[in-house]
Order: C-alpha cells, then sequence, then structure tokens
C-alpha cells in the first residue's frame, strides 16, 4: 500500500496554506510536526478528503481520490483536532451511530464496538453520558470511532492537545497498538508524542514540507552543532543574545544554556547528542516564541 501527494496545493485567496507538497507514504507511524499555522491541519484535511485541493493529486496504489470515489473513504479513519461528540449519547450509542453512518452491519458493528471500547479502556463506563467524559476519555473515543472502519489510512490531527501527561501517555500506547501494518499520520506540536512512536518524520512549515526522514536519522543535519555550557546569570544573559539557544535551565546559582551552533560557543561548551526537540526548536523556535508571547 502507498498514499502518494502529488504537488498538492491548498490557496485560500492570496495565501498559500500548502504549497506543493510531494511525499510517498508506505504503512508506518508518520510523526507530521511544524509549528500551529505551518499547514497541517490543511494538509490532513484534504488527504481525508474534507477538503478538495486547488491544484495537485492524492493517489492511493497508482489511484487518485477521484478514480477511487466512495472507494477511498472506506480505507480511511480520520480523527479531527476537535472531534464532535453528541453529549447526550452514552460511548456505546455513539460508536453504534457512526458504525451505522459508516454503512458497517448491525452485527459486525456491535462486535467491533465492544472490541475497540476495550482496548481504549471505556468499556466500564460505556454506558455513561459522553457529557460526563473527561478530556482524556473523549479523545481516547474519537480514536475508537476512527478505527471502527479497520482502516488502511489513520489520519489523526492533534490527538493529545490539551491531555495531561498521563493520558497522553496512555493515548500514545493506543495508537502504537492501532498502527500495526497501516499508514498513521499523526499531527502535532508536541514533540515528545512523536518522539516515542513515530518511524518518520515529517516536518513542515509555512505551507512545505521541510524534511522528510526516518526516525533513526532525523537528527543527523544538526549532529556536532549542539552545545551545553554552564555559565553564571550574567554571561547566560549575553550568550542568549548572541547566540540560538534552544533550552535554559537554572542550577544552583548557575544557568545551563542549551545552543545550536556550527561551532563551539564558548571554551567550556561541551557537544551534546541532538534531540528531536533540539530539531523541531532550530527550525521553529522564532516561531513557537512569537506564539507564546501573543
Amino acid at each position: 500500500m502507498e498514499l502518494q501527494l502529488q504537488n498538492l496545493r491548498k490557496q485560500y485567496g492570496t495565501k498559500c496554506a500548502v504549497n506543493c507538497v510531494n511525499a510517498s507514504l508506505v504503512p508506518g507511524v508518520y510523526g507530521l510536526l511544524g509549528a500551529n499555522g505551518a499547514g497541517k491541519t490543511t494538509l490532513m484535511r484534504m488527504i481525508s478528503g474534507v477538503l478538495k485541493p486547488t491544484s495537485g493529486n492524492i493517489s492511493l496504489d497508482g489511484k487518485t481520490i477521484d478514480e477511487l470515489g466512495e472507494q477511498y473513504y472506506t480505507h480511511l479513519g480520520y480523527m479531527p483536532q476537535y472531534s464532535g461528540f453528541y453529549p447526550d449519547f452514552t460511548a456505546r450509542e455513539f460508536m453504534l451511530y457512526m458504525a451505522a453512518v459508516k454503512g458497517i452491519d448491525k452485527r459486525k458493528a456491535r462486535a467491533r464496538t465492544e472490541k475497540l471500547l476495550r482496548m481504549v479502556n471505556l468499556s466500564d463506563v460505556a454506558d455513561k453520558k459522553i457529557k460526563s467524559y473527561s478530556g482524556g476519555m473523549k479523545q481516547r473515543l474519537g480514536i475508537a470511532s476512527a478505527e471502527l472502519n479497520s482502516p488502511s489510512i489513520l489520519i489523526l490531527d492533534e490527538p493529545t492537545a490539551g491531555l495531561d501527561p498521563k493520558e497522553r501517555v496512555r493515548f500514545r500506547n493506543i495508537i502504537s497498538d492501532f498502527a500495526k501494518e497501516k499508514i498513521v499520520i499523526l499531527s502535532t506540536h508536541i514533540v515528545s508524542d512523536v518522539s516515542y512512536i513515530a518511524d518518520t518524520i515529517l516536518m513542515m512549515k509555512q505551507g512545505n514540507i521541510l524534511l522528510q526522514e526516518p526516525m533513526t536519522s532525523v537528527t543527523d543535519s544538526i549532529m556536532g552543532k549542539v552545545w551545553e555550557i554552564l555559565v553564571d546569570e550574567r554571561t547566560a544573559a549575553e550568550y542568549s543574545r548572541r547566540f540560538s539557544v534552544v533550552n535554559l535551565r537554572h542550577e544552583n546559582d548557575m544557568v545551563r544554556l542549551r545552543m545550536i551552533e556550527e561551532s563551539a560557543p564558548g571554551p567550556d561548551a561541551q557537544m551534546v547528542e541532538p534531540s528531536l526537540e533540539d530539531l523541531f526548536l532550530y527550525h521553529f523556535g522564532e516561531e513557537t516564541a512569537k506564539q507564546e508571547e501573543m
């Protein structure tokens, strides 16, 4: 199975949200990283068929979405960033309703519903109304409903946004269980969510795919460029003005700086192993800082 994105573009007036994206995806977990506004949601909505591209094609095994028609959607499971639920439905009622919408046989729908509710650990509360659920429970119900038709392509848009660390770990484990032998595209700006489960990283910036690399080698481009140094507060302030500081941590009366520079930023700087977060901040640090200030 191969999902191909060919010169994919989405224009809104004068704004280009997605600009000539090309990618070839095979079974595995793809972490789609980018700052807010990078075009991730627009790209995923085009792949899911919710949005029509301005130009370009999306193909599955050599056939475009238009050629496949309704058949394409039988391969697809989509969990949008803000899943819509009927608050007065129970989880079981919602799952059976979604199964009917997807045209799944009633008998198969019941069996599939019970299996998925067990997998996402909601069996014990399956008959409680969704309006009583926590954010994490709703997210687990969202991925269960996306899995109802056993899709070969699973698209998850910011699935862990707003979850506490414990729920995020639980959710990552659920995704890993669902990810076998299918294409999973997980969009997020939370780097740790993909660093544990992604096979391949897609990094998106201003509507373009900045890189597509296996998780095992994605940080090679900044290998030998990440440094740490322990300095006093006055020196730390000076270094922060002069260098690209990606992390700052106070240790007693000193400050430990983590920087990305071509060469050692000081005589006592130690070269360290780069992380996915370093790479993300290297490309998006200024954008992330601007968003936090807004």
